[in-house]
């Protein structure tokens, strides 16, 4: 598998899982037992093989960035990397990445009220690392799989100075979408929408969101006029209408996840406070949040703890380590 030659340093197995360290026997196959994936028990036994020096270098890890590459590959590829069978009770966990069952099916739960005409927005909390990316991710092919379109932008530290980048990569990720699947019927119409809606606005939008031109053709600069002096400000007022738009239009539901949204700039979360506030019928709106280490006076957690006030059910899902 890829798996296999991305780790080809990981060496030989020993024939009964287990190394000796300080003169004691230590396996991993209690581990195995409890259902931990193979891949992760994999990686945990060879990086003790390493440490009691027990694998030629040319089979083991010779540095931690190693250790990180087939982390990220698992974590990219959960579905490939992440299912495990396990012999010593014959269960087949095919089905099953390891752990976070409990707050998908929560997170499944909104989307559902949602869809019935609740205004909620989850947020996933926790630390870094703890997996709040790949359980939006893993909800992401729930609701691809039911027939509906998942989105998602991230948020970074490093470029707070630049606004809207998350909700503009993901509406630059949905138009995309709808080149690509020109032959459905919803899509035209959600084209054919946002055409009649934006009009020559679409010029200004195509700034931030690139695809818009992949189906208006050369729209070429914006010389309208301009009727809001702050060009953020009137850039929040398009991306609303981008999102009210493809509400009433589309049959088809679209999920939006915003990851840590802890760095977000102010004026995305100026948009997203509108966007929660207008209650679009189609678009649901879920983000992450890394709460550890946090002030508690911080703009953005203060944020969200005042949607309550104003109407929106915050449903949070924390994941804590086990």
């Amino acid at each position: 598998t890829a798996y296999t030659h991305q780790r080809r340093k990981m060496g030989r197995m020993s024939s009964n899982n287990s190394s000796r360290l300080s003169g004691q026997k230590v396996s991993v196959e209690r581990l195995r037992i409890q259902g931990v994936p193979s891949s992760v028990c994999d990686l945990i036994e060879n990086m003790l093989d390493c440490f009691l020096g027990d694998l030629r270098s040319d089979e083991s890890y010779e540095h931690m960035i190693d250790v990180k590459c087939d982390l990220h590959l698992l974590i990219k590829k959960p579905n490939k990397f992440l299912r495990c069978h396990v012999p010593s009770t014959g269960l087949e966990l095919s089905n099953v990445v390891y752990g976070q069952d409990k707050e998908l099916s929560f997170l499944k739960d909104c989307y559902q009220r949602f869809l019935s005409g609740s205004c909620n927005f989850p947020i996933i909390t926790g630390p870094s690392g703890i997996g709040k990316t790949l359980l939006a991710t893993r909800f992401g092919d729930h609701v691809s799989h039911s027939g509906g379109v998942f989105i998602s932008g991230k948020f970074d530290q490093h470029h707070q100075a630049t606004p809207f980048m998350a909700i503009t990569h993901a509406f630059n990720e949905y138009c995309s979408f709808l080149v690509a699947n020109t032959e459905c019927s919803n899509a035209t119409s959600v084209v054919s929408s946002l055409r009649d809606s934006l009009g020559n606005d679409a010029g200004y939008l195509a700034k931030v969101i690139p695809n818009l031109s992949l189906f208006f053709g050369d729209i070429g600069e914006y010389n309208g006029h301009v009727e809001c002096v702050n060009a953020q400000k009137r850039l929040q007022y398009l991306l609303c209408r981008f999102v009210e738009t493809v509400s009433t239009s589309s049959k088809t539901p679209v999920a939006l996840f915003l990851d840590d949204l802890q760095w977000a700039d102010p004026a995305s979360i100026a948009v997203i406070r509108l966007l929660l506030l207008s209650k679009p019928s189609r678009f649901f709106i879920f983000g992450s949040y890394r709460d550890y280490g946090v002030n508690e006076d911080d703009d953005n957690r203060l944020f969200i703890e005042s949607l309550s006030d104003l109407g929106v059910s915050v449903e949070t899902i924390k994941m804590t380590l086990m």
